[in-house]
């Protein structure tokens, strides 16, 4: 009797890992569905969000153990298939809903699978040679460091960010793609209109958002802005703020600040008070602990043009 619970013992542990998996799949897969990051949220919460595909997967092949019924490479790619076939039909029911269909989201759904069926005690060798088990098992262990590792450097990006103020932007940055949206790159930082270069078009509407940005401006009294203008003309151009209650209602016009600023041609620096943006909105206060969105934009131009922001901060 006692050889015979000696050797139940690694399937009764299989046993208790596969009714653990199973319960964690209850309790995650509602979340492809309801909650989740919105459209508003920050860039930390929608990454590490999205390590929950690697996590559903992992117990998802842990709760259905497909080595039991394949071995070798055919294990490997039907598995494979099959998860691919899961996400896709995951993707699809998420489309009209406020979710967004996202291939990567179907590589994460296969890094799960593969990092079970290479941990996972009797799984047949995915191949005869050693060197080649070894290769892939480098292989996956390199792609989850790097889903993973991603995910720490948007968190190390977001407490450089929470450290800005009273800077806004970070001019030192090569590539604001991470934090500006629209038609803004980074100027020559040797040339003498360093900063960002904004480039404006005769599209209805022309400008860029800045998305990705210290939110606390309680404590400062105001906004500083200094934009070039290198035209020989003045240019036009709305600067709007909001909050993340105006992101998350109806966009109202009167929800939100929204003044015109005249460049003239070369330097210009604007001081607006903050008092005069948290009181525009017209039936509330705005939440100055979290402003969400600043924006600035041209429209209707009659021909392109160029302007640079040099200088966003509080004071």
């Amino acid at each position: 009797m006692g050889i015979n619970l000696a050797l139940d013992l690694p399937a009764r542990k299989a046993r208790i890992w596969q009714y653990l998996a199973l319960a964690g799949i209850v309790l995650i897969a509602p979340f492809f569905f309801i909650g989740g990051p919105g459209w508003t949220d920050g860039p930390l919460y929608k990454s590490a969000w999205n390590l929950g595909h690697i996590l559903f997967f992992a117990l998802l092949t842990l709760a259905i153990q497909p080595w039991r019924f394949w071995t070798g490479w055919k294990l490997w790619g039907l598995a494979t298939l099959a998860v691919l076939l899961v996400g896709l039909g995951i993707e699809l029911l998420q489309y009209g809903t406020s979710r967004q269909m996202d291939g990567q989201d179907l590589f994460r759904n296969l890094l799960g699978l593969w990092i079970i069926l290479l941990i996972s005690p009797g799984v047949t060798e995915p191949s005869r040679s050693g060197l080649g088990t070894w290769s892939l098992r480098i292989a996956i262990a390199a792609l989850l460091v790097a889903e993973t590792g991603a995910t720490a450097a948007v968190a190390l990006q977001q407490y450089r960010v929470s450290q800005l103020l009273p800077e806004l932007y970070d001019f030192s940055q090569s590539d604001p793609s991470p934090f500006w949206s629209g038609a803004i790159a980074a100027a020559d930082v040797a040339g003498p209109q360093n900063g960002l270069r904004l480039s404006l078009s005769t599209a209805h509407y022309s400008g860029a958002t800045l998305h990705n940005f210290p939110s606390d401006w309680q404590g400062y009294g105001q906004l500083v802005m200094s934009l070039d203008n290198p035209q020989d003309q003045p240019v036009h151009i709305t600067l709007r703020i909001n909050d993340i209650q105006h992101d998350q209602g109806d966009n109202d016009y009167s929800d939100r600040f929204n003044t015109r600023l005249t460049l003239s041609p070369g330097p210009n620096t604007f001081q607006l008070d903050l008092d005069r943006i948290k009181n525009a909105p017209a039936t509330r206060a705005m939440n100055m602990r979290e402003v969400r969105r600043l924006k600035l934009f041209t429209t209707g131009l009659p021909s392109p043009k160029t302007v640079y922001l040099r200088d966003l901060r509080l004071k």
